[in-house]
């Protein structure tokens, strides 16, 4: 089995623009998941060269509201593989144009499978946890796995 081609995270910009909010001017939680999963599916493709398609979603926590105007920060990295499929960890951060610190808005973990041409599974390069961290992201994301079982 080939070696990862990458272990480094991917992080997207988005603005928060009115299309994208409800009556209280805050995020649409489904649009915010959605960039998240774009985010996924990137490093999943990214680590290991393959087309991927979403499985599951582990429960996510939206943890604070972002507004119109706002800069979405998600940062997504693989912390847990399967023979076909790719953990992800997934944070949002909202950031404002005059400060650009980020502000934990969402987390959760992202379940990748790789594919073919066909849409059949396909095996992928295996992760190795190695930090402290890494291990700790990994047992989180196995039991997100094994609990949606």
């Amino acid at each position: 089995m080939n070696r990862p081609h990458s272990f480094e995270p991917v992080v997207l910009l988005n603005e928060v623009f009115p299309g994208h909010t409800n009556a209280l001017n805050t995020l649409f939680g489904g649009h915010l998941m959605s960039i998240m999963d774009t985010s996924a599916g990137m490093v999943a493709s990214k680590f290991a060269h393959r087309e991927f398609v979403t499985i599951s979603v582990d429960a996510l926590k939206f943890r604070k509201p972002a507004f119109q105007g706002d800069i979405i920060r998600t940062t997504a990295k693989v912390v847990w593989t399967s023979p076909r499929t790719a953990g992800i960890h997934v944070t949002s951060c909202r950031m404002s144009r005059s400060e650009w610190q980020g502000e934990e808005i969402c987390s959760g973990f992202f379940f990748m499978v790789a594919i073919d041409e066909s849409m059949n599974a396909i095996e992928i390069p295996q992760f190795e946890p190695k930090t402290d961290e890494e291990k700790e992201l990994w047992n989180q994301a196995k039991s997100a796995r094994e609990a949606m079982k």
